[in-house]
């Protein structure tokens, strides 16, 4: 009977679990972006520095911004200006008027391998390929004027003056900069706010990785719950261009508009991270790494019986920054968190990997019997040894596991890290300075499981067994009283 009640309770568990699921209405795709009218002028740098294959990857990452705009004459103007110690303008904003021919015209651009005039190149600018014989748009409130310079290198004559004067132009600058290039130049020709304008790529082989961002700069309308930028939980439903949250059938809005809970109180997790501090992360991005450790501290529940929480750092060897229970509260963790120093040498996940596995959730460093295990691993480049069989013992054990890359993270070592569904549990960005959005996410994800529903499930099957062991009893005193009559019957 025991075995009844149990396979009944796992029916229904299941049932209801679908219904929560699929009860609820698809997401209806809105339109995905459309790009304002603007006149995008890209200023592109092919010195001697500029190897020939990382010209042609610039050259991609220019495509891939294109072939996200609205192209044509009433929409969105493209021109590509050619720079080293002279200037050449490439494509004018009225040449093309097409997508393809303009996609065409990019793939037959060729460096010029001289010096660095970026000065030179942002004059040029303002007195041609922004004026209106090259194909400009008369200076208007609904027409967007945008320059994004790419550069490797210090320029060989000043900057300052002549950004400020496209900017005062109403002239958009964004400045990207690649390896040794002189952040401080690119501060200078970019627009404010510069934490907007100014980007920073180690190589021109993850340039490409800052599409995505430019893609969305120029977004006149997106339907943000189709592209998945967005905090809700659990359902995004879209209001043109912005969004508001709800939640499934069961489950209540909190007060930030964004989570839902089912019922009050937290659940038991062990959480460790598993942060890369190599020398390719920089001591001012370590800084921003602890701060989101901390922002997702701040989302849980931490206390005996609820959320447990441990660090680990690694480069060429692996330090426990401190085990699992070893910080009751959050304020503890995150004055832990921050004391944090950095380590700056290689990049050793794999050793990392195996590490948790073999000691970081151990009963003996605070990990506790039953409770879910959760890692959030980040990393910002390709690992100097072997992951995969630590990875796979990890998920093996039942471990969730996140990865999160940053700028030359290798994506196939984040999915290898990453638990099914891998689209789910693998988070990259280009730059350190949103890993804040990534945090975002993983606060309404790295919980295992909703505590509230499981408390109610084992206090029903607790009280089914107890009734069915006390029917047991009754059934076993009936039987020898009919036994012990049946005895006086016969006598």
């Amino acid at each position: 009977m025991t075995a009844f009640f149990s396979g009944f309770l796992i029916s229904v568990l299941l049932l209801f679990q679908e219904q929560g699921v699929n009860g609820v209405p698809p997401q209806l795709r809105g339109v995905q972006c459309r790009t304002r009218p603007t006149d995008l002028l890209f200023i592109v740098d092919s010195s001697r520095s500029v190897r020939p294959n990382e010209f042609e990857q610039v050259k991609v990452f220019l495509s891939k911004v294109i072939e996200s705009l609205d192209v044509g004459p009433n929409a969105t103007r493209v021109g590509v200006i050619n720079y080293a110690s002279a200037v050449k303008n490439e494509l004018s904003l009225k040449t093309h008027r097409t997508k393809a021919s303009l996609l065409q015209a990019v793939r037959k651009i060729e460096p010029l391998s001289t010096g660095t005039m970026t000065g030179l190149a942002i004059q040029f600018a303002i007195n041609r390929a922004f004026s209106e014989v090259e194909g400009a748009r008369v200076r208007a409130p609904e027409i967007n004027k945008v320059a994004i310079v790419v550069t490797d290198g210090r320029p060989q004559d000043g900057v300052k003056d002549v950004s400020a004067r496209a900017r005062a132009l109403g002239i958009e600058i964004f400045a990207i900069g690649v390896g040794r290039v002189d952040m401080h130049t690119l501060r200078q020709m970019a627009s404010p706010p510069l934490d907007e304008h100014v980007d920073y790529v180690e190589s021109y082989s993850v340039i490409e990785k800052l599409t995505k961002k430019f893609q969305e700069a120029f977004c006149a309308v997106s339907d943000l719950c189709a592209t998945g930028d967005h905090d809700c939980q659990q359902i995004c439903v879209s209001t043109g261009a912005s969004y508001t949250c709800a939640c499934k059938e069961g489950f209540t809005l909190n007060t930030d508009g964004k989570t839902c809970s089912a019922c009050s109180g937290g659940g038991a997790t062990d959480l460790v991270f598993l942060i890369d501090g190599s020398k390719s992360v920089r001591p001012e991005n370590f800084e921003l790494v602890k701060r989101f450790i901390n922002q997702i501290v701040d989302s849980l529940d931490v206390s005996d019986r609820n959320a447990h929480v441990g660090l680990v750092q690694y480069s060429s060897s692996v330090r426990q920054e401190f085990p699992l229970g070893q910080y009751k509260n959050k304020n503890d963790i995150k004055s832990a968190v921050r004391r944090m120093s950095y380590m700056e040498k290689g990049t050793m996940t794999g050793q990392a990997l195996k590490f948790l596995v073999d000691s970081s959730f151990a009963i003996s460093s605070g990990a506790r019997p039953g409770v879910p295990k959760v890692a959030i691993v980040f990393t910002d480049g390709r690992s100097q040894d072997y992951i995969n069989d630590a990875a796979k013992k990890a998920k093996e054990l039942g471990y969730k596991m996140f990865a999160v890359g940053v700028g030359n993270a290798v994506e196939d070592e984040l999915k290898e890290i990453a638990s099914d569904p891998v689209a789910e549990h693998y988070f990259y960005t280009a730059d350190f300075r949103t890993i804040n959005q990534i945090g975002k996410k993983l606060q309404s994800k790295i919980c295992v499981e909703d505590p509230c529903e499981c408390k109610a499930i084992v206090k029903f099957q607790t009280k089914v067994d107890n009734l069915i062991k006390a029917l047991t009893r009754k059934l076993e005193a009936v039987s020898k009283k009919l036994a012990a009559l049946e005895n006086r019957i016969t006598v």
